[in-house]
């Protein structure tokens, strides 16, 4: 498999509600030093309807200001608010509440 796939396949597990970082997934993925190559995979995302990239914030809960959603920012908070995941004022997930602990 290569590092893409897996790298989909972790974000796929993330539960609906929750959210998990780049480094995470990397480490899922089988690399954890290829937390910015996570993020290359995710702007690359062959299927967002089933790769819900929007589950993958910074190692400080904070979501990214990229175009990848269409809206950037605000469209990452929309979808993440949705599934009942809250967003401060400064874009960020507590990861304490929100965080994904990887079962």
């Amino acid at each position: 498999m290569s590092f893409f796939s897996a790298v989909y396949a972790a974000v796929q597990s993330i539960p609906r509600g929750k959210v998990a970082t780049y480094g995470q997934i990397a480490l899922l993925a089988g690399n954890p030093r290829m937390a910015r190559q996570v993020g290359w995979a995710l702007h690359k995302n062959p299927d967002p309807a089933n790769i819900p990239c929007h589950r993958v914030v910074n190692r400080f809960g904070a979501l990214t200001p990229s175009f990848a959603f269409g809206d950037g920012i605000g469209e990452q908070r929309r979808r993440l608010e949705r599934e009942g995941v809250e967003v401060s004022q400064d874009f960020k997930v507590d990861l304490s509440r929100f965080g994904w602990d990887g079962k």
